[in-house]
């Protein structure tokens, strides 16, 4: 994650990726997973542009038994 791409994002890109994230409609776990990383990235960065979006980055801690 290049400090450009992460500053490149305004409200509408992280909103949309906000949107895709809550759908969860992805051809790959992959590619999930590389939009979980970005928000992620943004929520650490640019925390003004993820604070609404913040329960999507969120991990619950679970019991494995």
């Amino acid at each position: 994650m290049t400090p450009e791409r992460l500053e490149a994002f305004d409200e509408a890109a992280t909103a949309e990726l906000a949107r895709r994230l809550d759908e969860d409609d992805y051809p790959t776990p992959f590619a999930g997973l590389q939009d979980w990383h970005l928000m992620r990235a943004l929520a650490i960065h640019r925390p003004e542009l993820a604070r609404p979006y913040v329960h999507l980055v969120d991990q619950e801690p679970f019991d494995e038994e």
